[in-house]
């Protein structure tokens, strides 16, 4: 007996260490009671609302909760209303999206009264980077979810559970769409046993609304059909393309469209036999269309020749604007050169009148620290949303202008780059788990704020995890856990900016990986685009990249008053100076200090405040289980020595130039500049104490 008592009391302590590994995201389970769902009819969407109500419902007991699908001129695409009542929609969607709604206002202590919500946007997309042999491009959090390899393509019911359970937390913040594979797409994923296999991801993600895409490489027919072009405009080619479109939607009548990266960064497009981007998309559009599908084409384009990197998309696609079918929509990054920790916005989202334009922002870290730094993503995307493009005058923002509410474009998007992997946390952070969450509640309503989100993402994901074992929840949970823990995660990108790169710099990054500083790359062998020295152009004269109407002119790119505003350092704000000027290292900042004393102020703040996280983080110990607390006070350790370093190395460099101090009142540099240019900083503390590691699943 008292075997078997020992063997059931360790069980309980291996589940609960497995309940509270953050696999089951921001949708632990709850204790339910019991409730009464009425539903129209059955469907596999449908009855996952019910389930999602019955094991979720936390109100009154025995409540009656009615689905109502029917039309209501204030709801539109697959929005809801929520009462008392239930939940109404006009799609089966938009009843899943509601149920959702209404249990998380009950588990966030949100008023559950009449309210009607509609989607910002009708495609709402996660956008994976996974290869067809199991690795993930800028993939943080173990291999894909979706494959394992070329010769492996059967469907297990493994892989149903795991795409189960990604389609409902996706859902859950009212996501809709999942690309599956690569941008930089093998053209190996329309091979047919390819196919299947993206059929099988497809019957799973669909009871939960969510529509399967595939990025496509543009040489497919060559590649992978034999012919002896790709021309866009080639007969034959077409009709290769038609079989392949055909096929694809007689396994999988609800397939999205097609995702699209075209003469970027060596691959393939119509540019390559003479033809413009608007020929290669709407060849692709018009074979979709009649079966209800959309292509997104990547703006992320730029060559080795354009004096100004940041200038080359809206040079390629302006051109264009209108030329473009109705069912293409331009996919372009929040910022001109690619996702750094801060851009202005890019100029295409203020300037493409007559072509869908939908916005792509980065949920994984590639710039800002992979899994091993907290950065709170929100922020920066709010920023973009909420900034004002003076496309039809003030309050033209990025939102609107993509949103339709400007004008009326016959689809709206906005895709994230996915962080998800086999890790058990899902994205190698507990935290990074809030940029999915955040991306999803964003795309759905482009004007929440950072703030709410934080507010809910931890409510849902940490409340009651520490209840019954060291310290109380309720009132002081809020007090000592969820006021410190949002205030830094509301912190947390603009100290990565100041640790990283303050006031305008950008893509100063080691070429290892994009971890880690690296602003004395730049060998003669390499492409001037692709050192660190073409963007921060530091010198004894002073430092920054000139993009005014006396350099390369990229602020002619946006609408006044802005382009006037850029133009000039002295109303230029300061967070984007270095990105449009080169400036002078004793130029006097708004603060009185000179640029060079400012520059070392941020650095030194940045790690200051990573510093600062973990003090208030050690505090929160006994607020929730001592599994998650553990794991990110490793990861905050670690991005504490890799903030050292960044200061370090950048003040260290940029002083050779400066030819200043340091200001004294800041701390010394703890790494000499020959020892840092000498090492990898993506391993330089990679040892096992900084791992953190977690299981994969």
């Amino acid at each position: 007996m008292k075997m078997i008592f020992f063997s059931i009391f360790f069980l309980f302590i291996i589940l609960d260490l497995k309940a509270e590994d953050g696999h089951e995201l921001w949708l632990r389970k709850k204790s339910a009671v019991p409730v009464k769902v009425v539903s129209p009819k059955k469907s596999a969407i449908l009855n996952n609302a019910v389930k999602e109500l019955q094991q979720g419902w936390s109100g009154k007991a025995n409540s009656t909760v009615k689905l109502t699908i029917k039309k209501d001129k204030s709801i539109k695409d697959d929005g809801f209303r929520i009462d008392g009542s239930g939940v109404t929609a006009s799609t089966e969607r938009g009843i899943l999206y509601g149920v959702f709604e209404l249990l998380r206002r009950q588990q966030t202590n949100q008023p559950v009264t009449s309210v009607v919500s509609n989607p910002s946007y009708q495609h709402r997309l996660l956008n994976h980077w996974d290869n067809l042999n199991g690795s993930v491009e800028q993939g943080f959090a173990g291999r894909s979810i979706f494959w394992r390899g070329e010769n492996d393509l059967a469907v297990t019911e493994n892989d149903r559970k795991l795409w189960q359970e990604y389609a409902r937390a996706s859902a859950s913040v009212g996501l809709n769409g999942s690309s599956v594979n690569n941008v930089n797409a093998s053209p190996l994923v329309l091979k047919e046993d390819a196919l299947a296999r993206v059929k099988g991801i497809a019957d799973v993600l669909r009871p939960y609304g969510i529509t399967t895409y595939l990025s496509v490489n543009f040489s497919s027919p060559v590649r992978l059909g034999g012919l002896k072009t790709s021309d866009p405009l080639d007969p034959e080619v077409i009709k290769w393309w038609q079989a392949k479109t055909k096929e694809i939607y007689a396994l999988i009548p609800d397939f999205g469209g097609f995702l699209v990266k075209a003469n970027s960064e060596g691959q393939p497009g119509p540019q390559d036999f003479g033809r413009t981007h608007a020929d290669g998309a709407n060849m692709l559009a018009d074979l979709v269309k009649p079966y209800g599908g959309i292509v997104m084409w990547r703006a992320f384009v730029y060559s080795p020749t354009e004096k100004d990197r940041a200038r080359q998309a809206y040079l390629e696609f302006m051109p264009f604007d209108g030329k473009f079918r109705d069912n293409v929509i331009i996919q372009v990054k929040n910022g001109p050169v690619d996702f750094q920790p801060r851009e202005p916005f890019s100029p295409l989202f203020g300037a493409m009148k007559k072509t869908s334009v939908m916005p792509e922002v980065q949920i994984t870290q590639e710039y800002l620290g992979r899994s091993n730094h907290l950065v709170f993503l929100s922020t920066m995307w709010e920023e973009l949303l909420k900034s004002d493009t003076y496309q039809e005058g003030p309050g033209s923002t990025v939102a609107r202008s993509t949103d339709g509410s400007i004008y009326n474009q016959k689809h709206t998007a906005i895709a994230g780059v996915a962080n998800t992997g086999l890790d058990s946390t899902w994205s190698g952070h507990h935290f990074a788990q809030a940029n999915w969450y955040a991306f999803g509640r964003l795309a759905w309503n482009n004007k929440l704020t950072s703030e709410q989100i934080a507010d809910e993402w931890l409510r849902l994901t940490f409340a009651n995890s520490a209840e019954g074992k060291t310290k109380a929840v309720g009132e002081e949970w809020e007090r000592n856990f969820l006021v410190p823990a949002k205030q830094m995660m509301l912190e947390s990108r603009e100290a990565a900016v100041n640790y990283m790169m303050p006031l305008g710099l950008h893509h100063i990054f080691s070429p290892f990986g994009h971890y880690g500083p690296g602003p004395w790359y730049g060998p003669k062998s390499a492409r001037p685009d692709w050192t660190s020295l073409y963007y921060h152009q530091a010198d004894t004269a002073g430092i920054g990249f000139d993009r005014t109407k006396s350099g390369t002119n990229a602020v002619s790119q946006y609408h006044e008053p802005l382009a006037s505003q850029f133009n000039d350092p002295a109303t230029c704000p300061e967070n984007y100076l270095l990105w449009f000027h080169h400036l002078p290292w004793d130029y006097k900042m708004k603060s009185g200090h000179t640029l060079w004393d400012e520059l070392c102020l941020h650095y030194d703040k940045g790690v200051q405040q990573v510093r600062q996280f973990q003090k208030n983080w050690d505090q929160m110990q006994g607020y929730i289980d001592e599994e998650r607390f553990s794991h990110v006070q490793s990861k905050l350790r670690r991005q504490a020595k890799d903030a050292q370093v960044w200061k370090d190395a950048c003040l260290l460099y940029f002083q050779q130039f400066s030819r200043r101090p340091i200001p004294a009142e800041l701390e010394r540099p703890v790494y000499d500049l020959d020892f840092l240019q000498a090492i990898r900083p993506l391993t330089f503390f990679d040892q096992p104490q900084d791992r953190a590691a977690t299981p994969q699943r």
